[in-house]
């Protein structure tokens, strides 16, 4: 019986060394491609641009850039004082939008979409009941019916 439980130990202590294994066999892996990652990235970085600062290395003074020249500040001046020389002249306003608005006005705005399906589902029941009556033959034709149909609606109105 001592046997077996040895047997079964020594089998459970190369299972969980096998595993060890497994487990660094698999973090050098990790390991080895966050290095070449790293490596990778090194070459991506951009090269240093130098505005104010000259570089003593001869490698680095390749990437230092020109002085800027200064731009010609006399003539932006005159442009600006010739420019507030003419009297400007101001178009028309429009007195409308000058207005203040209604106070409803946010209501009516929110309300036309709404009133606009209902116009037009209001169009197609008038269209259906004209096309009843011409096919039950209560009106002979076509400028009668059109007729009745707009003096109902007119009355459902008001």
């Amino acid at each position: 019986m001592q046997i077996k439980m040895a047997e079964d130990k020594i089998g459970s202590l190369e299972n969980e060394a096998l595993k060890r294994r497994e487990r660094i066999a698999t973090l050098k892996r990790k390991n080895e491609e966050k290095k070449d990652n790293e490596n990778e990235t090194q070459e991506k970085l951009p090269k240093p641009k130098f505005r104010s600062y000259k570089p003593q290395d001869e490698t680095l003074k390749e990437n230092v850039l020109e002085e800027p020249k200064p731009g010609d500040v006399e003539a932006e001046v005159q442009d600006l004082l010739s420019a507030a020389k003419q009297k400007v002249v101001i178009e028309e306003l429009d007195i409308a939008s000058l207005a203040p608005r209604k106070p409803d006005w946010d209501l009516k705005r929110d309300v036309a979409k709404k009133s606009e399906k209902l116009e037009r589902r209001t169009q197609k029941a008038i269209a259906e009941l004209i096309i009843e009556r011409l096919k039950h033959g209560e009106s002979q034709d076509l400028a009668t019916a059109v007729i009745m149909a707009g003096n109902t609606n007119s009355e459902m109105k008001s």
